[in-house]
């Protein structure tokens, strides 16, 4: 198979810059692979011995984990907030009424008001991350959603409209985070690297629901009952947002400890500099007519309408189908998310060893990755409305949920594929349209599912997951790209600026 030209020019080019370049500066190392670069990096390095992009990969993995931490802790809070339960005190079993009696139909609006302001701010973010970097909007919105959580037991004992405002909030501060890490991609992530970084930081997002179920219920059943929830999750995004404004800088050339050889090959491989990117404006209409952007479009709503409608109620289906409780529950719900997580890393690594040495097309690497996952959720999915037992329920959903780990190797990081200067922009578009699972799937659940306890309602659910997956996956392999579109060029000025830093001023 021939090379992709994308694969073509970091084949040569870009590791030829990058071996020179390392060669000048560190001549006792061999840098004819990666892991040379990696070992020059290590003895170049003036404060700290790692790559600085692996760095930002990691703090971005744990911001990621927070994000999904501050966002789901509500899906299991609300159970104990919700429904009776029986405590042992002094070895005598003792029934406690709910604290708030909530109609299930009341629980699914609460649950969907996040989305209501995580879709505002989607454009704004990728907009905004674009214009002036991603470093502070990615982390401000954390520490906004964080300050809002803490709030949360406060803000529940005042009033329900005042929760499902601030939930409104935390929806808005998050909304811009997807957007903003990839205007930070933008200018950190060498092409031939930028899957397996993507991923790994995207990774975050199930490692913290992974962590932050169990951890909820575990809270909820504590002497501090489900307040703990908010108070654990909040103070830890609030310490996290003081380590990325430490160690993370918005561009490899601002960083002060990372070394000539790795800023030099980011730059390179990457081809345009920062103040260049910048001063390109974006051609919206080209943008928003561009079939392969909304290839993305549609297959980023088809993954996370299974991945919300899961995410929101997988606490619910447990405790009312499989009869799990509420501790167990967290454990089992966090599977999925488990498995997502080790397939998300796994997947970015694998599509990159495709591209980089088979030389794989870009284009066909992305469409095996994200059509083969949703065909495997689509038939899992069915399969988990028929089997009603507990272990083959969770296994059935576990799969289902889990291999849509390998589907964001393929759509999450594609922007950067056909518009790498606009990715910020491209993932606020496709996120804007993905997260309107997240506000119909509660509501459109709670209104179909009526009685929690019937496996027939919960079997409409399924189906229509499944259905989506299967469209998505139709309209992805007929239309997505891995070629850098014509809309998307920008000159290639790297080495330019080098040679004559006024002639692009």
């Amino acid at each position: 198979m021939e090379p992709d030209g994308e694969n073509a020019r970091l084949t040569s080019t870009t590791a030829d810059q990058y071996a020179a370049a390392s060669a000048a500066s560190q001549p006792a190392f061999s840098h004819e692979t990666n892991e040379g670069s990696v070992l020059q990096d290590l003895k170049a390095s003036r404060w700290w011995p790692v790559p600085k992009r692996y760095v930002l990969a990691l703090l971005a993995f744990l911001g990621f984990a927070n994000i999904y931490a501050l966002r789901v802790n509500l899906s299991v809070a609300i159970v104990s907030m919700t429904s009776n339960r029986t405590k042992l005190v002094n070895g005598t079993i003792v029934s406690i009424l709910p604290d708030y009696p909530w109609s299930t139909d009341l629980q699914g609006q609460v649950l969907a008001a996040f989305f209501y302001g995580y879709i505002l701010s989607q454009l704004p973010g990728g907009f905004l991350s674009n214009r002036f970097g991603g470093k502070y909007l990615y982390g401000g919105g954390i520490l906004m959603t964080a300050i809002l959580t803490l709030l949360t037991p406060v803000f529940t004992t005042w009033s329900i409209y005042l929760l499902i405002s601030a939930r409104v909030l935390e929806g808005v501060f998050e909304g811009v985070t997807y957007p903003s890490i990839h205007a930070i991609w933008a200018k950190w992530a060498p092409p031939q690297e930028k899957t397996r970084l993507a991923t790994f930081a995207f990774a975050g997002s199930y490692f913290g629901t992974v962590i932050s179920l169990p951890a909820s219920g575990a809270l909820a059943d504590s002497s501090s009952g489900w307040p703990a929830i908010f108070y654990v999750f909040g103070f830890t995004a609030v310490v996290w947002f003081m380590v990325w404004c430490i160690f993370v800088t918005e561009s490899p050339a601002a960083h002060p400890g990372i070394s000539n050889a790795e800023l030099e090959y980011i730059q390179q491989s990457i081809g345009y500099t920062e103040e260049q990117s910048k001063r390109v404006h974006p051609p919206w209409i080209r943008m928003m007519t561009s079939l392969p952007a909304w290839a993305i479009v549609i297959a980023h709503f088809a993954e996370n309408w299974g991945f919300y409608t899961w995410l929101t109620e997988l606490p619910s289906f447990m405790k009312h189908v499989l009869h799990v409780d509420l501790t167990s529950g967290g454990f089992y719900a966090a599977l999925p998310y488990l498995m997502m997580c080790i397939t998300v890393i796994s997947g970015g690594f694998l599509a990159d060893w495709l591209r980089n040495h088979f030389c794989v097309a870009t284009g066909t690497v992305r469409k095996i990755f994200t059509c083969g996952a949703f065909a495997v959720q689509a038939v899992f999915m069915v399969a988990a409305g028929y089997v009603m037992t507990k272990a083959a329920a969770i296994s059935c959903l576990t799969i289902a949920v889990g291999i849509g780990g390998f589907a964001w190797a393929g759509f999450s990081v594609n922007h950067l594929d056909i518009a790498p200067q606009f990715a910020s922009i491209l993932m606020g578009l496709s996120n804007t349209f993905a997260t309107l699972p997240g506000i119909v799937s509660p509501a459109l659940t709670g209104a179909i599912v009526t009685d929690q306890a019937d496996p027939g309602q919960w079997q409409i659910i399924f189906y229509l997951a499944a259905g989506i997956y299967g469209v998505g996956a139709i309209v992805f392999g007929i239309l997505a790209s891995g070629d850098r579109q014509d809309w998307a060029h920008i000159p290639m000025g790297y080495q330019a600026y080098l040679d004559d830093p006024e002639k692009d001023q």
